[in-house]
């Protein structure tokens, strides 16, 4: 596999410990963001990759939704697969009724593809600016909204990753999309440029159009604080609420590449919606609702 072909660092890896959070959660409560990593030996990761991330196999994460109380789940392409999507299928016919995913596809993909792919339990296209060796930042809008074009039949939607304090015209980029759109992180800009940041509050106006979403994941990527509870993300959290609940999902993010500080446990970030959604309704609605909603989910898990 080649260890790392371009000094692409290596990642910690997950805490293994499965701990049950203090929250009980929902029935049909969903972790819509997380990632599988391997087997290397079956799907290797590509070389022109950032970031090189120990194996996350199914098996362990679905022993962590067990213990977490999640039943369904969103598998995410992460970027060390370009768009080789094998491992996320794999995945995802593991437990079909369980699983839905969200791929990375080529520009020029044909319509009988997406086809398979919706077949397969892809319900949407990541887009991810951010995790790239080259072309960094770049919207590449006119590709985008032609895949936009493709991909509504099907009822799916784009994934940005991207920061949306670099994008304080988002609304007008999007202004032609034909699918919904749905950011992670937060919105992915850092604590300290506050809630009242441009590009955030454009992206709370798409919510409030009901022209995005947003997940709720990734705390540690965005704040100032070494460890949970991350206090520093809540103002932030409250807001995206605020601003339209039925636009909002949440994730864990796991197995949490790149994260260069202190590992978090999955445990202690469901505890973290205890304070982002407090009201046992409104986080019913994020957990099971919504993404039944935008994955397409049918039936129990």
């Amino acid at each position: 596999m080649g260890l790392n072909p371009n000094n692409a660092p290596l990642c910690q890896a997950p805490d293994q410990a499965l701990k049950k959070p203090g929250l009980v959660l929902c029935k049909n409560a969903t972790d819509c963001h997380a990632h599988i990593c391997g087997p290397q030996s079956l799907y290797p990761y590509i070389a022109n990759r950032i970031y090189t991330p120990p194996d996350a196999l199914l098996p362990h994460y679905e022993a962590l939704l067990d213990a977490l109380g999640v039943q369904r789940s969103v598998l995410v392409q992460p970027s060390i697969y370009g768009t080789d999507n094998r491992a996320l299928l794999a995945a995802i016919q593991k437990n079909p009724s369980r699983f839905r995913g969200v791929a990375v596809v080529d520009w020029d993909i044909s319509d009988t593809a997406l086809e398979d792919l919706h077949l397969a339990g892809i319900r949407g296209v990541r887009c991810n600016i951010v995790d790239l060796a080259e072309a960094k930042g770049v919207l590449p809008i006119s590709q985008l909204s032609a895949l936009a074009n493709k991909i509504a039949p099907f009822g799916w939607h784009l994934e940005f990753l991207m920061h949306v304090n670099e994008f304080p015209d988002l609304a007008q980029l999007l202004s032609n999309f034909p699918v919904p759109v749905v950011l992670g992180h937060l919105g992915y800009l850092k604590t300290n440029l506050g809630v009242k940041d441009r590009g955030f509050q454009n992206l709370l106006s798409l919510m409030r159009e009901e022209r995005a979403w947003v997940k709720l994941t990734g705390p540690y990527r965005i704040t100032s604080e070494a460890r949970v509870p991350y206090a520093d993300t809540n103002p932030f959290a409250h807001a995206l609420i605020a601003a339209n609940p039925r636009q909002v999902v949440w994730g864990t993010d796991w197995p949490h590449v790149m994260v260069k500080g202190v590992m978090p446990n999955d445990a202690d970030l469901v505890d973290l919606l205890q304070e982002w959604v407090p009201d046992a309704t409104l986080r019913r609605q994020v957990l099971s609702e919504n993404p039944e909603r935008l994955y397409q989910f049918e039936g129990d898990a």
